[in-house]
């Protein structure tokens, strides 16, 4: 489909959205709720201020290990002094090696190959799991997507193979991947750049659905933010699932345990820390596939398109800043004493709870259509109506019960627990793997704020209703 027919799509939608709003009052015409059709001036400073330093931060904070024993302020110090310029900073810097592009190549081909030629049999003998072929959330312009879950079974597979080779084959070191760390971020961020200009590219000449394209008419946003909302190529391979998900968080505990048998081949023992760090994340992990299905409903799928920040971002941000705990722990080997490991690991799994639990009732809410038991009570919800872009006229209900009537983001707020405890297992000597903690929660702040405004756009004076019943985000009686 050409980018005329695209386009004249998008102002279509926009011009029958203008007639449905669901109410009389200013909020935005049904039918547009998702990402932003236009772009004020302070947005579009941000995504430029993004795309021209992201890529240079991810670089500082890898580097900053591997020539500073992951001393933040160190490099600026001598750069600030004169010590070290940025030129020889980055003379420093282990180069591009075809070694590296050879591991990657395999790695993303492999992942591909488990996503679309390995169909899901995990959900026929793992009681309570979903998988196989499921329905994703309904698009803006009223389409449902189905999807082919098998990311547990792919993670399964691959750790498997890697315990395999560590334990038997010997085809290559445990430390493969810390050995070529930064080699392979420049080889991930070629793949980043390249699927996310594909993906721009592809938006304007042939888009997977037109309707649910997004056009704001200025070039920085779309790139970043993505025009399409679910990019695919044939059937089933669908962008957002498969970056979001592959190859960057199977890797994640990959990464880990590559971290730990560098440690072990540095020091001759693992840290108590670096256990924690390896056990804590692969819970996450473990919890991300495991829900799956679940995931499809979140606002990663429900709401953002497929632009560079999800493609750059997955390839690129997750695998190398999520993963900073275990990097600074090789270069740095911590052994926590008992009482200091104990309140780590309380406090990343109370967080697992609230996290999984809040997720559990929404999830248990929306399958069962509100015909449940939340913490022994039949529970409460705003019945709210939203139309989508088709003209359809849809209902979804708001449970105001168990942790969502506590507060509106009570996962986040667990989701931050658990992010602190990733930091607290480092000690407190560098404020290097403490990065991860201040992103997140300014990621999940700007999320409640994004998915609330989206939510007030689709719902109108029903969201009202439901920030009024519920009016806290994130903790109880504060914010």
């Amino acid at each position: 489909m050409s980018s005329a027919v695209a386009m004249e799509a998008t102002r279509r939608r926009q011009r029958l959205s203008s007639n449905w709003g669901v109410s009389e009052t200013t909020e935005e015409p049904a039918g547009q709720w998702g990402r932003a059709w236009e772009v004020d001036w302070f947005s579009l400073s941000a995504v430029i201020l993004l795309l021209c330093t992201a890529p240079f931060l991810v670089f500082f904070f890898v580097m900053v290990c591997d020539q500073y024993q992951c001393s933040v302020s160190q490099p600026l110090v001598e750069l600030y002094s004169g010590e070290a310029t940025l030129r020889s900073i980055w003379e420093k810097a282990p180069s591009f090696t075809w070694t590296a592009a050879q591991i990657y190549t395999v790695w993303v081909s492999f992942q591909v190959v488990l996503y679309m030629c390995v169909p899901d049999i995990t959900h026929k003998f793992l009681p309570g799991y979903a998988g196989g072929v499921q329905d994703g959330a309904r698009t803006p312009a009223g389409l449902i997507n189905k999807y082919e879950i098998n990311g547990l079974q792919s993670w399964l597979i691959t750790h498997a193979l890697w315990y395999a080779n560590a334990q038997y084959f010997h085809w290559f070191s445990p430390t493969i991947i810390f050995d070529n760390w930064i080699p392979l971020l420049w080889c991930t961020n070629i793949l980043g750049y390249v699927v996310s200009t594909f993906a721009f590219v592809k938006a304007y000449l042939f888009p997977t659905n037109a309707e649910d394209c997004k056009f704001t008419g200025n070039v920085f946003y779309n790139y970043m933010m993505g025009i399409e909302f679910n990019p695919r190529i044939g059937k089933w391979f669908d962008f957002k699932l498969f970056f979001n998900g592959r190859p960057g968080i199977v890797a994640w505990t990959l990464i880990n345990l590559s971290y730990a048998a560098k440690q072990q081949e540095l020091y001759g023992y693992v840290t108590n820390s670096m256990i924690l760090v390896n056990v804590l994340q692969a819970i996450y992990v473990l919890d991300f596939f495991w829900n799956e299905a679940w995931y499809l409903k979140t606002i990663d799928i429900c709401h953002d398109h497929f632009g560079w920040y999800l493609g750059w971002g997955d390839c690129v941000w997750l695998p190398f800043l999520y993963t900073l705990q275990g990097l600074y722990l090789v270069y740095n080997p911590v052994q926590l004493s008992t009482a200091h490991a104990a309140a780590v690991l309380l406090l990343g799994l109370v967080g697992y709870y609230v996290f999984r639990s809040t997720n559990h009732q929404k999830d248990l809410f929306r399958r069962t259509e509100g015909k449940c038991s939340v913490w022994g009570k039949k529970p409460t919800f705003i019945e709210c109506a939203y139309r989508s872009g088709d003209g359809g006229l849809h209902h979804s209900k708001l449970m105001t019960s168990g942790f969502w009537g506590v507060a509106r983001h009570l996962n986040y707020t667990g989701d931050l627990m658990g992010s602190l405890a990733y930091c607290a297992a480092c000690g407190f000597g560098h404020i290097h793997p403490y990065f991860y903690i201040v992103y997140m929660t300014i990621l999940l702040v700007h999320r409640c704020v994004r998915d609330e405004h989206r939510c007030s756009s689709k719902y109108g004076k029903d969201w009202k209703r439901y920030t009024d019943a519920v009016p806290y985000r994130l903790l109880p009686g504060i914010f």
